[in-house]
């Protein structure tokens, strides 16, 4: 049984522990599946003031929802629409303090008020998308973007196998 107890002082701690975890979470399990499963999970009881904590994987040129914690999600999402699609389109972090704001912007949750979402790219392919939204405006800054950056990279192994499901559908 893992049981992280992730109390940091400040925000470089709290991912450095983060990604210590999630190391421990997924090393060794090549199921891209489970590790996503515990990584959303380890985000949600993590990270303060989320109302969803998830993945989108590149299924066919289309991102499909993957495991998550949070509220019931939309399941498809062109790529270059709201904020997931847009990170998949540009292969670019988007970090939106205020989605009402956000051209394009999908509603899955009307109580989310920001977005960060981090493409996951391997070998200059996109494999899918972390998504992580709030209900506090402006809950997400420049930290929490190389944060959550740190965590793909650091993980990129253990997602690997989500480009074999890319391929699929």
């Amino acid at each position: 049984m893992y049981d992280f107890r992730i109390e940091a002082a400040d925000k470089a701690s709290l991912y450095a522990e983060l990604i210590a975890a999630a190391g421990a979470l997924t090393d060794g399990e090549p199921d891209a599946v489970a590790n996503m499963a515990n990584v959303a999970a380890l985000l949600w009881e993590s990270l303060p003031e989320l109302n969803w904590a998830g993945f989108y994987r590149n299924v066919g040129g289309m991102l499909v929802l993957g495991p998550f914690q949070g509220r019931p999600a939309c399941i498809r999402i062109p790529f270059g629409r709201g904020v997931c699609g847009a990170a998949a389109a540009t292969l670019e972090p988007q970090c939106v303090a205020d989605v009402h704001a956000f051209p394009g912007h999908i509603a899955c949750d009307a109580a989310s008020r920001s977005e960060l979402v981090v493409p996951i790219v391997a070998e200059g392919r996109l494999l899918g998308v972390l998504d992580l939204d709030s209900p506090a405006p402006g809950r997400f800054d420049q930290e929490d973007v190389e944060g959550c950056v740190k965590l793909i990279q650091r993980l990129e192994t253990a997602l690997a196998s989500m480009a074999e499901e890319g391929t699929r559908g």
